[in-house]
């Protein structure tokens, strides 16, 4: 157990790995919050009857993007590792099974994977929360009024932290993240059905 705790140590304290991490958890992040803001306006205004129905839906959503974030990122870091190792055991003229080298490349794909699979995970889960509530506490479009501002705050939240780790203004990129949120829900309003 104390390995596995200095390697991935090791790997996070490897800027190459928090980098590329971070962008799978962003990218995909957005990617399930704007779908769930979709889903939520879409549900409620297709006469979804209940909050729990909502839940549902986004729960399925949430499964297939998970999976797809966790199973493609963990095929394309597999064939970008090994495409790496091979430039380097050319250049080195040797073997690099079973070194350290292989184990931190295999370690950084699982750590890829898992923030790739955080990221919608977050971005569905938060925004559904208010159905949990309707009926008791809130309506159902009190419920996706508010889960659509917890949408736009969450990916505010994406761009303010990626605006401040690029020196950027922060607001400035959480207005802009922030923006696509409303975007969609508009969108989906107007939307014939």
């Amino acid at each position: 157990m104390a390995s596995i705790r200095r390697a991935l140590r090791r790997l996070l304290g490897d800027e190459d790995v928090r980098s590329i991490s971070r962008r799978y958890f962003v990218s995909n992040g957005f990617d399930g919050t704007l779908t769930c803001i979709g889903v939520v306006v879409g549900s409620v205004l297709s006469g979804v009857p209940d909050g729990l129905t909502v839940v549902k839906i986004g729960l399925g959503a949430a499964v297939g993007l998970c999976t797809s974030a966790v199973w493609s990122v963990w095929e394309i870091e597999r064939a970008e590792t090994r495409a790496e190792i091979l430039r380097m055991e050319r250049a080195m003229l040797v073997d690099l099974d079973d070194t350290r080298i292989q184990r931190d490349r295999q370690g950084a794909r699982l750590v890829h994977a898992t923030m790739s699979g955080l990221g919608p995970l977050i971005g569905v889960l938060v925004p559904l929360s208010p159905f949990g509530l309707e009926g008791a506490v809130l309506s159902m479009v009190e419920s996706a009024l508010v889960a659509v501002a917890l949408g736009i705050g969450i990916l505010g939240v994406f761009g303010a932290y990626m605006g401040s780790i690029s020196g950027q203004r922060w607001y400035v990129a959480a207005l802009r993240m922030a923006l696509a949120g409303l975007v969609v829900a508009v969108v989906n309003v107007f939307l014939p059905g």
